[in-house]
């Protein structure tokens, strides 16, 4: 076989360096855990949390437009619409950013 004695990523879980990825035990030892993904780098984090803030924003948004085609009535202007939509998104961004690398230390993301 002329790419390396027939190698590849698809032999049952075996990486490169001879590591087993799979968890089933199949070596007879003891069920080894790798936390999933890529370790979480401040930049990573970083976007992550900018998009979380996007998606709160854009939530209360959509949200503020249902209400105004429902009732049609706010207290405030468009101008306040979209101040509070950045308020929002800067919040969400932080507390996601703060709240990530304990929720993935739990394995809940």
């Amino acid at each position: 076989m002329a790419d390396g004695g027939g190698v590849s990523d698809r032999d049952g879980g075996n990486d490169r360096d001879g590591g087993n990825d799979r968890d089933d035990g199949a070596d007879g030892g003891e069920e080894t855990t790798r936390p999933p993904g890529v370790p979480a780098t401040p930049r990573t984090r970083a976007r992550s949390a900018a998009l979380w803030g996007l998606v709160g924003g854009f939530a209360f948004l959509v949200l503020a437009q249902g209400y105004l085609l429902l009732d049609g009535d706010l207290p405030f202007g468009y101008a306040g619409l979209f101040a509070l939509a950045g308020a929002i998104a800067v919040a969400s961004g932080g507390i996601a950013y703060a709240t990530e690398h304990r929720l993935h230390a739990k394995r809940r993301t």
